[in-house]
């Protein structure tokens, strides 16, 4: 039986199997590893902090997820393929690890955090266009 993710332990876990498998599509690896050039050893500590302060308030993230997206919007155009495929791996990855409320609140923050900077993204575009025209 699974049991939930109780600590940064699991956290830890959770990020490096879900990475794992990102970087196995080749857009997510384009992006990250050829178009951003990320340190993806500096960016899992960083999404570690991330689902620590989200999931258990650790308050150890200092970063905006938003802005960081946007950034990558800008060097790269995400669409909502990127999104869905990301959310898919997502979940995929804590349902292989994991099974609970703290689970189960993982995969609905990933999917608001998605929902809204999808939504930042449509609303950068449609102001582009309107401005552009």
């Amino acid at each position: 039986m699974k049991s939930d993710i109780q600590d940064r332990a699991d956290i830890r876990k959770l990020v490096i199997s879900f990475y794992e498998r990102l970087l196995k599509e080749e857009d997510f690896k384009h992006i990250f590893l050829e178009v951003m050039e990320v340190d993806m050893l500096a960016h899992l500590d960083k999404l570690i902090d991330f689902w620590d302060s989200t999931l258990f308030q650790a308050g150890v993230y200092k970063g905006d997820t938003v802005e960081a997206h946007l950034e990558v919007h800008h060097q790269h155009r995400l669409n909502a393929s990127h999104f869905s495929k990301w959310l898919e791996i997502f979940n995929e990855t804590v349902n292989d690890l994991f099974a609970g409320n703290i689970a189960t609140q993982a995969k609905q923050k990933a999917s608001t955090l998605a929902t809204i900077i999808r939504l930042k993204i449509d609303n950068l575009e449609q102001r582009r266009l309107e401005i552009n025209n």
